[in-house]
């Protein structure tokens, strides 16, 4: 008998050790960035990319880019997942325009790379980011088989938390770190579906338990009425429309400042006068000028002239063709169901006041897809910041209930929003807040403001 104890102890001591070997094996070598193109000198923390399969019978695989954080503390710095909207943007839109631990210098002569210089603002600073393309479609994420690319919410939010358990596998050293999620635009969609997602496996006991914290979006999606009646009241707030105007459309329109209203024909002329009032803005940053080519007709428009020069660039592809990634770009909610692409929608013009010439051709150099370790480019041909490969179909309505569920349960949530940006305003913050009966605080950082010469 005192022979079996034995002998079962310390096959519990090997079977500890083993365990223990499997859950602390380091991140994997084969998908370790060593050099990046474009940049001299040493990476500032590791940097690790590759692909995690998240669906077999399809073939869906998601592409990740994985920069540790640079204070020296990355075993104990929160991991941050980042998603980009569209749907079907790629969250490199963030890796290369946003937070991403480089500023890239557009370059001076046609054809060349750009150069990368540290961001001292990375987000890499403070902790251990994702940025991962998803769904599959989005950036460099495929599917082997094209009906993959036909998704939803749902499809998506499970999707994506297959990544997460899969690749904290790949990484287990970094499973007992904090776990945020956080993403925009679209993202508004994105991730409390995947919270949820998430708190239901914890729930259920799914392994690895994933230590999830909380959640943050900018400039998200929420509700097809809260979405919907922001535009106009921010438009008035930030003096793009004159009182009268205002005040006729919220009579008029009587609380719905969104849709074709086939049946008020006056309420309808008046929205299109509020369109017309904004028209030519940079609907993602009315400070920003808007980015066109200097071929586009961009006579009929009050912004002036010299404004309107700031905003010429030349694209070297004919882009994009789906919502783009930071903002909802449609002056209007989203609306249940398939998800027109930006194709559909604006018969192969371009988007709006958007560059993305850095990212493109940075992204569809040879080296630099041999050095974050994509896919041969006969799966995936080319990057582009939001695809029009998928057949999205937003089912899982409002936002609302999913965020009340998740901050009913303790989790922690951030949603912030740009003042200066036309669409996806920060109205909308404030509106759903208040619905969750949450107080709003205001707060003041002389810090960020910056004198004024006349």
């Amino acid at each position: 008998m005192e022979n079996t104890n034995t002998s079962f102890y310390l096959f519990l001591i090997l079977l500890s050790i083993f365990l223990n070997f499997v859950l602390t094996q380091p991140a994997p070598e084969n998908s370790l960035i060593t050099q990046l193109p474009g940049f001299n000198g040493t990476l500032p923390s590791k940097h690790y990319a590759g692909y995690v399969t998240v669906e077999k019978n399809y073939g869906r695989n998601l592409y990740y880019y994985f920069v540790t954080s640079e204070g020296g503390n990355s075993s104990k710095d929160p991991v941050v997942l980042w998603l980009n909207g569209g749907p079907g943007c790629s969250s490199f839109d963030g890796f290369v325009y946003e937070h991403g631990p480089f500023n890239f210098e557009k370059p001076k002569t046609r054809g060349t790379l750009p150069k990368l210089q540290l961001n001292p603002y990375s987000w890499s600073k403070v902790s251990n980011i994702i940025y991962l393309d998803s769904p599959a479609g989005a950036g460099f994420s495929y599917s082997k088989n094209d009906s993959g690319y036909s998704t939803g919410d749902f499809q998506t939010a499970s999707d994506t938390h297959t990544f997460l358990l899969e690749w904290f596998k790949l990484y287990p050293e970094f499973l007992s770190n904090p776990l945020f999620i956080s993403g925009e635009s679209f993202a508004g969609v994105y991730i409390p579906t995947l919270a949820h997602e998430i708190v239901k496996g914890i729930e259920a006991g799914v392994n690895p338990v994933l230590n999830f914290k909380g959640y943050m979006i900018g400039n998200g999606v929420t509700d097809r009425n809260f979405d919907g009646n922001a535009l106009v009241p921010f438009a008035h707030g930030m003096g793009l429309i004159p009182d009268q105007l205002f005040e006729d459309a919220t009579k008029e329109c009587k609380g719905e400042l969104y849709g074709r209203h086939r049946e008020n024909i006056k309420c309808r002329s008046l929205l299109i006068r509020v369109d017309l009032a904004v028209g030519r803005l940079n609907i993602y940053d009315i400070l920003e000028p808007c980015y066109h080519s200097p071929d586009t007709l961009v006579n009929a428009t009050n912004v002036p002239h010299s404004f309107r020069k700031l905003g010429e660039t030349v694209k070297p592809l004919p882009i994009r063709k789906r919502m783009f990634g930071r903002a909802w770009p449609l002056g209007g909610p989203v609306e249940d169901g398939i998800v027109p692409s930006w194709r559909q929608l604006s018969e192969g013009r371009a988007v709006l006041c958007t560059d993305d010439e850095v990212a493109t051709a940075w992204l569809n150099n040879d080296a630099v897809r041999k050095a974050i370790h994509t896919v041969d480019k006969s799966v995936v041909k080319e990057w582009d910041l939001c695809s029009d490969t998928l057949i999205y179909d937003h089912d899982a309505g409002s936002m609302i209930e999913y965020h009340r569920n998740l901050t009913s349960k303790g989790y922690r949530a951030l949603i912030f929003r740009s003042i200066s940006k036309l669409l996806v305003v920060y109205l909308i913050s404030s509106s759903l807040c208040k619905n969750l009966y949450y107080f709003i605080p205001i707060i003041y950082d002389d810090s960020n403001c910056s004198s004024y010469v006349t």
